[in-house]
C-alpha cells in the first residue's frame, strides 16, 4: 500500500525520505533559457516568451517567462499573411496569479518600456505599453488574452480587488547585442 493523505489532503513522506519543494515556474524558464527557447516555448496548450527588462530600482537585467497572446487584429493588420503575423503586437497580461500585488516586472516598465522579448529561438527588441481597465481596447485586448489562456484571467480577476492590466508589447527590431 502506498503512502495516505494527511487531514490536509498532502502526503506525508516515508520516514528517512527528503522533500525538496520545486517551483515550477522557475524550472520552466531555467529550461527556456538554457535551451536557447527551443524547450519551454510551447506548454500546456500556450505559447510562452520570455520578457527581459531592467530593474526600476537597480537597473539590473530581469527575465521572467510569460504566456502571451497575438494581436492579430491590431491596428494595420488588415489581411493575416505571415508578415503581418510576425509583426503582429504581444499581449501580457499582469494578472500575478490574482494575487493583491502587481508583478514586479509591471513596476520593471513601468519605469522603462523598453525591453527585449524571446519567441522561442528569436530575440527582439520591444516597447511596453500598459493598457488599463476603462482606457480605449481594453475590453477586446482582455477578451483576446483570456480566450487564448482558456478563461484563466478572468478567474485570476475575481481573486482581486486590484485591476489587472493588459500590456501590449510591440517589436521594434532585433535585439541589441
Amino acid at each position: 500500500m502506498g503512502p495516505k493523505p494527511t487531514s490536509s489532503g498532502r502526503f506525508k513522506p516515508p520516514a528517512g525520505c527528503t522533500v525538496h519543494r520545486v517551483n515550477l515556474l522557475t524550472v520552466h524558464q531555467r529550461l527556456y533559457e538554457r535551451s536557447g527557447g527551443r524547450l519551454g516555448h510551447r506548454l500546456i496548450r500556450l505559447r510562452f516568451l520570455l520578457l527581459r527588462t531592467a530593474g526600476r530600482r537597480t537597473g539590473q537585467p530581469r527575465t521572467v517567462v510569460l504566456a502571451y497572446a497575438r494581436d492579430a487584429a491590431g491596428p494595420a493588420r488588415a489581411d493575416h499573411d505571415r508578415a503581418d503575423h510576425d509583426r503582429a503586437d504581444y499581449l501580457l497580461v499582469a494578472s500575478n496569479n490574482g494575487s493583491d500585488r502587481p508583478p514586479g516586472w509591471l513596476f520593471n516598465i513601468t519605469g522603462d518600456p523598453h525591453v527585449e522579448i524571446q519567441d522561442g529561438t528569436r530575440r527582439t527588441a520591444a516597447t511596453t505599453r500598459i493598457v488599463q481597465p476603462g482606457d480605449p481596447g481594453y475590453e477586446r485586448l482582455w477578451q483576446v488574452v483570456n480566450d487564448h489562456n482558456h478563461g484563466r484571467y478572468r478567474g485570476y480577476q475575481a481573486r482581486t480587488s486590484r485591476p489587472i492590466p493588459v500590456v501590449v508589447v510591440t517589436p521594434t527590431g532585433p535585439a541589441p547585442g
